[in-house]
C-alpha cells in the first residue's frame, strides 16, 4: 500500500483550502445565524448560508462531480425553483383587496422607480447593461423574480444578487420604518382610511388570474413565466376544487424549491468568485452589488411613499402615505409593516388591508418590471 498516496488524498482537501474558504465560511455561518437567532427569512437564509459552507468545501455549482452542481443545472439553469416558489407564492395571496381597490396598482407601479434608477446608477458605475438590469431588480425585494431575471442575463452574479435580495427582503422591518418616518408627517402616518369595498364576485377572483396572465404575457412575454405561475397558484386557490393542489403548492412544492434554491444559490459563493480571485484580485464588485441593491430598495420605498403622499394630496387627505412603502413585492411583510406603522400613531387606525391592496400590486408591478427589463436588454444589449 502506497502510504504516502493515501495522506496526499486525507490532505487532499486541506491543501486546496484558503484564507478565503474560511471567510466565506464565516459569512455562511453568519447567514446560518441570522436565520437561526435573529429568525429573518430562515427558510432561505438557513440553506443559503449552508451551502455557502459547501461550496467553500469543495462542493459548489463549479465542481462538475458536486450534487450542488446537479441541483443548480436542474432548478437554476432552467429556472424552474423561481417558477415553482411563485406558484406556492400565487397560491398565498389573497387579490381581493386589490380587486376591490382597483387605485392600488398604482402604488404597485410606483414602487418599482428605484429598479430603473439603480439600472442607469449600475451602467454610469461601469457594469454592463445585462449585469445593471440584474443588480436594479434588487430593488423588487422579490427573490425569485430576481433570480429568474439574474439567471438569464447575467448567470456569474447570481449568488451576490440572490444574497441580497432576500437578505434585504428578510431586514424590510428594519430598513423601511426609518424612512417612513422621515418621509411622512405624525399627521399623515395617523389618516384613516374607510374600508367599505363592494364585495369582490367568485366569478372575479377566478377571471383575475386568467385575465392577467393573458394581458402581461401578450404586453410584457418576457414576464409570461413568472406571470403564469403566480396566477396559476392563485387560481389553484380561488377555484375551490383542487384543494390538496393548493395546499400542496403552499406547502411542500415550495418547501422542497425553497430549500434547493436556497442550497443552490449557496453553492456559488465560492471565495473565489464572492471575495477574492487570485487572477484579479479583491471582487468589490459584490460589494458594490450589495450597496446598489441597498440603494434600489430604499429608492422604491421612497418613490412609493412620495406617490402616497400625492395620493393623499389630491384625495384632500383620504388616503395614507404609508400604504405607499407596501408597493414592493415583499408580501406580506411589507404590507403588515405599513400597518403596524399607523397603528403605532393611532391604535384604532386600521389600514392593513389597503395596505395588502398596495402589497399584492406591487407583487404584480415586480414581475411585470422584470419582463421589461427582460425585454430592454434583448433590445439594447
Amino acid at each position: 500500500m502506497d502510504w504516502l498516496q493515501v495522506l496526499r488524498e486525507l490532505a487532499a482537501g486541506f491543501s486546496a483550502f484558503t484564507w478565503g474558504n474560511a471567510v466565506m465560511i464565516g459569512v455562511g455561518g453568519i447567514l446560518i445565524a441570522l436565520a437561526v437567532v435573529k429568525e429573518y427569512e430562515p427558510v432561505l437564509l438557513l440553506p443559503i448560508g449552508f451551502g455557502c459552507v459547501l461550496a467553500n468545501l469543495g462542493m459548489s455549482v463549479y465542481n462538475p462531480d458536486s450534487f450542488l452542481k446537479v441541483i443548480y443545472d436542474a432548478g437554476i439553469k432552467t429556472e424552474l425553483f423561481p417558477l415553482l416558489i411563485f406558484i406556492g407564492v400565487g397560491a398565498m395571496i389573497d387579490f381581493r383587496p386589490l380587486l376591490a381597490m382597483p387605485k392600488m396598482v398604482l402604488l404597485g407601479a410606483a414602487g418599482q422607480f428605484g429598479i430603473y434608477g439603480t439600472l442607469i446608477l449600475a451602467s454610469l458605475l461601469g457594469f454592463k447593461l445585462n449585469e445593471a438590469a440584474s443588480i436594479g431588480v434588487i430593488g423588487a425585494i422579490d427573490g425569485p423574480t430576481a433570480i429568474f431575471v439574474t439567471s438569464k442575463l447575467a448567470p456569474e452574479l447570481l449568488g451576490p444578487i440572490a444574497v441580497a435580495a432576500y437578505s434585504y427582503m428578510s431586514l424590510v422591518p428594519i430598513i423601511q420604518p426609518p424612512i417612513m418616518r422621515l418621509m411622512t408627517t405624525k399627521a399623515e402616518r395617523r389618516i384613516r382610511m374607510e374600508y367599505s369595498p363592494k364585495p369582490v364576485s367568485k366569478l372575479a377572483v377566478i377571471s383575475f388570474p386568467i385575465i392577467v396572465t393573458v394581458v402581461i404575457s401578450l404586453i410584457a412575454p418576457s414576464a409570461a413565466p413568472l406571470i403564469a405561475a403566480l396566477m396559476l397558484g392563485n387560481l389553484l386557490k380561488e377555484a375551490g376544487v383542487v384543494d390538496r393542489l393548493s395546499k400542496a403548492a403552499q406547502n411542500e412544492i415550495i418547501n422542497i424549491a425553497t430549500l434547493f434554491l436556497g442550497l443552490a444559490i449557496g453553492a456559488t459563493m465560492t471565495a473565489e468568485k464572492f471575495l477574492f480571485d487570485p487572477a484579479t484580485g479583491f471582487q468589490w464588485r459584490t460589494l458594490m452589488i450589495m450597496g446598489l441593491g441597498l440603494l434600489a430598495f430604499v429608492m422604491d420605498t421612497v418613490a412609493g411613499l412620495l406617490f402616497g403622499k400625492f395620493m393623499a394630496f389630491i384625495t384632500g387627505g383620504k388616503i395614507n402615505p404609508l400604504i405607499g412603502a407596501c408597493g414592493i413585492s415583499a408580501f406580506p411583510m411589507a404590507g403588515r409593516l405599513s400597518a403596524k406603522m399607523a397603528q403605532e400613531e393611532d391604535y384604532e387606525n386600521f389600514i392593513l388591508m389597503h395596505a395588502m391592496g398596495s402589497n399584492t400590486a406591487g407583487q404584480l408591478g415586480s414581475v411585470v418590471a422584470g419582463g421589461v427589463l427582460l425585454a430592454l436588454v434583448s433590445v439594447l444589449g
